[in-house]
Parts: C-alpha cells; structure tokens; sequence
C-alpha cells in the first residue's frame, strides 16, 4: 500500500493507504469525505463545548434578544422546557445569546467535555507525526462517540434546530459561515502530486509508481484554487540548521577582522629567540628576586 501524506495548503491532514490499482477518482473521493469528515467533527466539538458551558441552543426566534426584548415580545424557548440536562441545570447565561443559559452539572460537563477530548485526538493531524493513518470509520467512530456523550446528558435529545442535533442528522446548514468555506465538494477538488495535476480517471502507479512502499505528498485543493505552492527542497528543521551555521561563520568572520594585524607577535612561535633558549635549557627558565 501507498502511504500518501495528504496536506491542505501547507498544513498536514492526515495519512492515507492506497493501492496502486485504485484510481485518482476512488482516492479522492475517500480524501475529501475524511477532510471533510475532521472538519465536522471539530464543528460539533465546539457547539459541545459551548452547550456544557450554556446549555442547548435558543429557538431561531430568540437568538441574539435580550430578556427584555423576548418579554416584550412574548417568546418562550419550548424546547429549553423539555431538554432538561440530566441532574439538572445551573444558571450560566451566554454572552453572545445564542443558548439559553442552562448549563449540566459539573459532573455532565465532565462526561461531554471527556468525549470532545477523545474525539479530536481521535482524528488530529498529529497522527501524521505518530505514524498513524486515518479512515471514515475513525471519523465515524469520534462521531458516535461525541453522539453518546449527548445521549447520556440530555436523555431527552436536544432541540431539532440545535447545531449539534443537526450534525448529527446530517442536515446541518452552513451557509454564510466561515465553515461553508472550508468544507470542499468532491465534484470540486483535485489532488496535486510534484506539482502536477492528478487526472482522475488514471491509477495511482501511473503517477507515483508500482512500488508498495512509497511514500508520497499529495496536496488537496479546490479547482478554483489553482495549483498549490509546491513543496520546499530542504525541510524546515534543515533551513534553520544551514541558517545557524551561516550565522556561526558570519560571527567568526567579523571576529577575525576585528583582531590586529599584528596580534601573532603575541605568539611563542613568533619569538626569533624561542630556538636559542630551548637549545641552552633556558626555555622554562623563571627568575626570582629578592631584596
């Protein structure tokens, strides 16, 4: 198997097996759906966070409104009603509005905060530096791992217009965010290997190879994009090392036209009467007076 290091820009993702037979189409479209795969996950990762700080999320009606704002116009938040945290709740209102203020015990907190914990180290990009590859079902599992930490806090579910409960449907709505940039089509993306375009309809060996054990770097991008920067010759641990030992040269170079000229005379080798002293015995010869 192929192991394919796949970056996004300059940032590692993850690793990746591929047999040579498989073709680009196959690959990539596995890559995007693990891409997009650890970009869900940190989505839900963060709404969960922010629901063991707060509690579950206002209706749509009431985000952004101040108390006095929802008194006046007489809006509940139905859902806060039924999706009760289990062990009950502590006032903690959120600063920017959007849930209701209803945080878990600290005791629930533990168990969803325990959950996002495992969840990202599950499908971080540190496992490139590990060693270890990633697969959908690692993003399916982190996935059911964080569904079950809600399961067991809010027994009940949370509110159908909940992020998280979206994320969880499947029908999550990310238009006009941040996130809705991130997230690449499969229809929309290519992969880049030695700067050269991966045709989709052509197998993996044709472009890295027949060998097994190759290792590889194959960029993801989107076809708007472009071509992405190709990688750098020397590695950024060797440019840092070969940029020391210019700096220790440069040093040493300014020391030695700061020395005079004549400093050599300073030098036993210099002295045109070191032979004749250590011919008569009188080189180590040291003298004492006294009064």
């Amino acid at each position: 198997m192929v192991l394919l290091h796949i970056k996004r820009g300059d940032v590692s993702q993850f690793l990746f097996e591929a047999n040579t037979q498989t073709t680009v189409e196959e690959i990539m479209l596995e890559i995007v759906t693990i891409f997009n795969g650890q970009l869900k996950v940190d989505r839900v990762c963060s709404e969960i966070e922010e629901l063991s700080k707060h509690g579950t999320m206002l209706p749509p009606d009431m985000l952004g409104l101040t108390d006095e704002q929802v008194e006046e116009l007489h809006l509940t938040d139905v859902w806060g009603e039924k999706c009760i945290p289990s062990g009950g709740w502590e006032n903690n209102p959120d600063p920017v509005g959007r849930r209701n203020g209803r945080s878990p015990q600290s005791k629930m907190q533990e168990i969803l905060l325990k959950a996002v914990n495992e969840a990202k180290l599950s499908v971080s990009n540190k496992l490139v530096m590990e060693g270890k590859t990633l697969q959908h079902r690692n993003i399916q599992v982190a996935l059911d791992l964080l569904r079950g930490a809600v399961m067991i806090v809010y027994p009940m579910e949370l509110p159908p217009h909940d992020p998280i409960r979206m994320e969880f449907s499947n029908i999550e709505d990310l238009t006009g965010t941040q996130a809705s940039l991130e997230v690449i089509e499969p229809a929309k993306a290519q992969l880049w290997f030695a700067g050269k375009l991966m045709l989709p309809d052509r197998k993996l060996g044709d472009i890295v190879g027949s060998n097994e054990k190759t290792k590889v770097i194959i960029k993801l991008a989107k076809i708007e994009e472009g071509a992405p920067g190709r990688e750098p010759v020397i590695s950024e641990a060797a440019r840092k090392q070969l940029m020391l030992q210019a700096y220790r040269h440069q040093e040493e170079l300014r020391k030695l036209e700061q020395d005079d000229d004549d400093q050599y005379l300073n030098s036993s080798w210099s002295d045109s009467r070191s032979l004749k002293r250590q011919v008569h015995g009188l080189d180590d010869v040291k003298f004492k007076f006294t009064k």
